[in-house]
């Protein structure tokens, strides 16, 4: 059974693809709705407050989309989450719609951690097999673990592609004390 972040938010990257909307303003449009609302706490207080009616709730949310130049399917989208009681929910709703936009569009997710800092034609050599082994494009986060001594770990969602020389040691060491048992 889905999650309801996962549900809203899939219903959403269907309105964006159904409606042809440009996904990344509409992602930013969110992110910038849930960022304001995770640095204000009044204003997350009163959208998650059982006891004010959704029509005051949606009012101010309209001040807000008409003062930050929202389009009208993010503050229609906000507006379902407002009725429907499921603020509180609204930053994992935020990332269950960028993993759902990334999937739809091909896209992968990596966080890449290395010995050292990596050049840029270094990374986008290792994005390039690191795309070709996933089929799909990559976003990779970068990240330096000095212990690896040399390679690469890749993780994307749960699987984790070690090309690391302290790896490669482990794994030498697991062969060496499996063959003398």
């Amino acid at each position: 059974m889905a999650s309801v972040p996962a549900i809203y938010a899939k219903a959403f990257v269907d309105v964006v693809f159904d409606r042809n909307l440009d996904a990344a303003r509409a992602a930013r449009e969110l992110y910038s709705l849930d960022q304001l609302a995770a640095g204000n706490k009044q204003l997350r207080e009163v959208w998650e407050a059982p006891s004010i009616p959704p029509s005051q709730k949606i009012g101010l949310l309209d001040a807000i989309v008409a003062r930050e130049n929202i389009s009208r399917e993010v503050r229609n989208f906000l507006a379902v989450i407002i009725s429907h009681g499921r603020m509180a929910f609204l930053s994992a709703i935020f990332k269950e719609f960028e993993h759902e936009m990334d999937n739809r569009l091909g896209f992968a997710e990596a966080d890449v951690t290395t010995a050292r800092d990596l050049t840029a034609e270094e990374r986008r050599a290792l994005e390039s097999q690191v795309g070709t082994l996933t089929g799909k494009k990559v976003r990779a986060r970068y990240s330096r673990d000095e212990s690896l001594r040399g390679g690469a770990v890749v993780k994307i969602g749960s699987t984790i592609y070690d090309g690391s020389v302290k790896g490669q040691l482990e794994r030498i060491y697991e062969e060496l004390v499996g063959a003398g048992s």
